[in-house]
């Protein structure tokens, strides 16, 4: 099966609408109507329930979406490492949510340096939950992520687990309070990792998640290490001791066959074991 049907399959499927597909993809829609025919007679299934007023993903039409973007992803990454490796000065990638390293990255990367398989480091700043995807295009070759995050594709390993802190405006009713639950901030357990997702994303940053918190904004759960790391005028941290550890990861593709890679695992392994062991 070649590439370019399955794009086309995957822009069809997205938007559900063929004129809005072409359009997307810089074609007609009449090439796009017959190719994904021809893609649905050789695959002798059918993608799609067509009717003058809507296009619907079939049973089949919704398994062929879910593995047809991992094809993609997988074949775009593919490019992308090749090229690097083939670069006259190679180097690894590390996506890092900014200030979302619970202090570990420059310690990481000073041992990295000295590792035999080591090669130049270019840290990837990105945004929450961004860094599962950056993997699996191929733009980054490993990365620091807090849990739970899009395994597919990705291996993992727990770097460390912090004790949760909630962030309020000083002026917060809350505020005056030694510690919280989630009774206090209004949640049930099974409500906690939507309100997570949903805080965190907030703000893109740190900063601007506690300016926002200043402001009377979100009360956000956060690890530990961000209290410790950034104190705030107007914002306090108060411990949340009943939610679950924020746990820090290192992930990187499966597929992966890097010594460089394996290495910098090894060496945030490392010094993630130290960091626990000094902070008992």
């Amino acid at each position: 099966m070649e590439s370019r049907p399955l794009r086309y399959f995957v822009a069809v499927a997205e938007e559900l609408n063929f004129a809005r597909a072409a359009e997307r993809l810089g074609i007609s829609p009449p090439p796009l109507s017959r190719a994904i025919r021809q893609l649905e007679t050789e695959m002798g299934v059918t993608l799609f329930e067509r009717s003058t007023h809507s296009v619907a993903l079939t049973p089949a039409g919704a398994v062929l979406l879910t593995e047809a973007k991992i094809a993609l992803d997988a074949l775009q990454a593919a490019e992308r490492r090749a090229q690097r490796a083939a670069a006259a000065e190679p180097k690894l990638i590390l996506a890092v949510k900014a200030d979302g390293d619970a202090g570990l990255l420059e310690p990481i990367l000073t041992r990295f340096a000295s590792e035999p398989e080591a090669v130049p480091v270019a840290v990837r700043l990105c945004g929450w939950h961004e860094q599962a995807n950056l993997l699996r295009r191929g733009e980054a070759d490993a990365a620091l992520v807090h849990e739970p995050f899009d395994r597919t594709g990705l291996d993992s390993e727990a770097l460390t687990a912090e004790p949760c802190v909630a962030a309020l405006a000083a002026t917060h009713r809350l505020a005056g309070q030694d510690h919280l639950t989630l009774a206090d901030l209004g949640l049930l357990p099974e409500e906690l990792p939507g309100f997570v997702h949903k805080t965190r994303t907030a703000g893109r940053d740190l900063a601007q998640l506690l300016t926002l918190v200043a402001l009377g904004g979100p009360t956000p759960l956060l690890p530990t290490s961000v209290a410790a790391r950034y104190p705030r005028p107007g914002v306090v941290y108060r411990p949340v001791p009943n939610t679950p550890p924020v746990v820090l990861a290192i992930a990187w593709p499966q597929q992966s066959r890097s010594t460089a890679t394996a290495a910098l695992v090894r060496t945030a392994l490392s010094v993630a074991e130290d960091f626990t062991r000094n902070a008992s």
